[in-house]
């Protein structure tokens, strides 16, 4: 059984976090988080589809495809992106400063950035955020929730989950946090997330478990359109919950690819309700398609319209608008098979089906839509395959956010 726990990046045995103000950011806000393992990890990632990809990106790559990792040092405020061969130095550096301070090998230092995309690093801000912050590294959720909060930029809370579950006889606890708000977009997004487990896995496993399960997650949700050029999904294993070493895809296995996908669906909904100026966490769930493929796509395409994401905003039932995000979307359906209703905790009320409108409550409608949460089921009639994925509204806030991001 998975347990849902309080917790984050810290949950997990062996792991602890720090934080601190190094100055990255004006007016003394929190801009660097560091996690750091007991002892040396498995280590995997993913990254940002975007052909133009920040120095970070480009420097985790290269560690975790050694695949051993025991230390991640982010920044938030700048992101170090579009920045060339002195944005990559920046890595190195920050690496070697580690490296110097711990005596934990710059080739196992993972970094991280966001923010602004063409300011280079402040090194000597860096270094002395890190050698602040290796005295105060520590185990507790406390750290973990400071850490968290350290790495936001355009967010407005922090975002973690956490899970333990049974492996051979021993408790297995995974935990994370993560970051996203704008530039968030299907194929990874302008996110940073970092993933902490005690479990005793083989490397392959631990890399095949998170790259599969970031299809369902992280890569069905949305914001604005715009995929960044930062994206990237840490997972560290040190083993010191003692299981007997998964190395094959068994029950155990299973186990943890359920828990991963727990975590990871968990934060992913986070950052697509947290999305810049969201009032509400659009959730599009197709059910009865052709393929999970075609499912997947029609509920991408749902959340992406910005017709559908004004709509939950006004908190109008404008199925029309779903409709048409659904029918350019590239996938062949009938119309007439179709079924469109909201659902929210105020209620569920359905609006189309066989090619027309129903008769519904407008007042009902709006009351159902202006929850915080709220769910467009498209029933396909066509299969028995389903898909889901969140976006959020489209506010004026948001233009008001980033029409003004680097002042």
């Amino acid at each position: 059984m998975i347990s849902k726990i309080c917790g984050g990046v810290t949950s997990a045995h062996g792991f602890k976090a720090a934080h601190t103000a190094a100055g990255i950011k004006s007016a003394g806000k929190p801009d660097m988080a560091m996690i750091v393992s007991e002892v040396s990890c498995k280590a995997a990632g993913t990254f940002t589809s975007n052909v133009v990809k920040a120095a970070p990106v480009i420097w985790d790559r290269e560690v975790t495809g050694r695949g051993m990792a025991q230390a991640v040092v982010i920044n938030s405020g700048i992101a170090n992106a579009c920045t060339g061969k002195e944005g990559m130095d920046c890595c190195r550096q920050t690496a070697g400063i580690i490296e110097d301070v711990t005596g934990i090998p710059a080739e196992q230092v993972l970094v991280a950035s966001t923010g602004i995309i063409g300011k280079g690093l402040p090194m000597e801000k860096i270094r002395s955020g890190i050698e602040e912050m290796i005295p105060a590294l520590d185990e507790s959720c406390k750290a973990g929730h400071a850490a968290a909060g350290a790495i936001l930029t355009t967010d407005t809370h922090e975002k973690e989950a956490a899970v333990s579950f049974e492996i051979g006889g021993k408790t297995v606890v995974l935990g994370g946090m993560c970051k996203g708000s704008g530039m968030i977009h299907p194929n990874m997004c302008t996110m940073l997330a970092f993933l902490t487990t005690d479990i005793n896995i083989d490397g392959r496993l631990l890399k095949e478990a998170l790259s599969t399960d970031i299809i369902d997650t992280y890569n069905m949700i949305s914001v604005d359109g715009d995929t960044s050029t930062n994206d990237t999904v840490l997972l560290l294993a040190n083993g010191l919950a003692g299981n007997p070493v998964i190395d094959e895809k068994n029950g155990d296995y299973e186990i943890f690819c359920e828990a991963l996908h727990m975590v990871n669906e968990t934060l992913a909904k986070m950052i697509a309700g947290d999305g810049e100026g969201a009032t509400a966490l659009l959730e599009a769930h197709v059910i009865n398609a052709e393929s999970g493929e075609k499912a997947k796509i029609l509920a991408k395409s749902i959340i992406c319209s910005n017709l559908t994401k004004a709509t939950i905003f006004g908190h109008d039932a404008n199925f029309g608008r779903v409709l048409c995000a659904m029918g350019y979307s590239g996938v062949d359906f009938d119309p007439d098979k179709v079924k469109l209703c909201f659902e929210s905790a105020a209620g569920h009320i359905d609006i189309f089906a066989e090619g027309k409108a129903l008769d519904f409550s407008e007042e009902e409608a709006t009351k159902i839509l202006s929850e915080p949460e709220v769910t467009v089921v498209a029933d396909m009639g066509e299969g028995e395959s389903e898909a889901r994925a969140w976006g959020c509204d489209l506010t004026y806030e948001y233009v008001h956010i980033n029409a003004d991001y680097r002042s």
